[in-house]
């Protein structure tokens, strides 16, 4: 289990931060009228930053993985 989480501490950290970033959008910004899909409820914000913070990361692993290869 430690390596697994060592393995994916990257994607696991960014997954985080978006959380966050998510959160803190609903907290700061949110939807005064109630009408916005996203950002009308605190988890729905705080799931699509964690969705977006996971999706950079597997975008960034894949590009430093292919980087990797290239130099061998």
């Amino acid at each position: 289990m430690k390596s697994w989480i060592i393995k994916k501490k990257l994607p696991i950290i960014l997954t985080f931060i978006g959380a966050i970033l998510g959160y803190s959008y609903w907290y700061f910004v949110g939807c005064a009228s109630g009408s916005c899909g996203i950002t009308s409820v605190w988890w729905r914000s705080t799931l699509y930053g964690a969705f977006m913070g996971f999706l950079l990361s597997d975008i960034s692993f894949k590009q430093t993985k292919k980087e990797k290869t290239n130099e061998d």
